[in-house]
């Protein structure tokens, strides 16, 4: 069994904060908000509407979560 020091991360592992939690939380689960909003409040929309829809917001979000949260989550030396 090996003692793990500083908070118990291992050499390299990156760290990760509450607030990049949420964000990718938010990020993951937007997609899926934002259509069944538009069903509720709009109307039903096709599949291959669905489908781009949730390609072009995860992609987005996955991009602003790399922008925004590539300096905080940075590896220990």
């Amino acid at each position: 069994m090996t003692i793990l020091g500083r908070g118990g991360r291992k050499p390299g592992e990156p760290i990760y904060l509450r607030r990049h939690m949420i964000a990718l939380a938010g990020a993951v689960l937007s997609p899926i908000v934002l259509l069944q909003l538009y069903k509720v409040f709009i109307g039903p929309l096709s599949l291959d509407v669905q489908l781009s829809v949730i390609l072009i917001t995860s992609i987005l979000a996955g991009l602003g979560l790399y922008f925004l949260y590539r300096a905080s989550a940075r590896n220990e030396p």
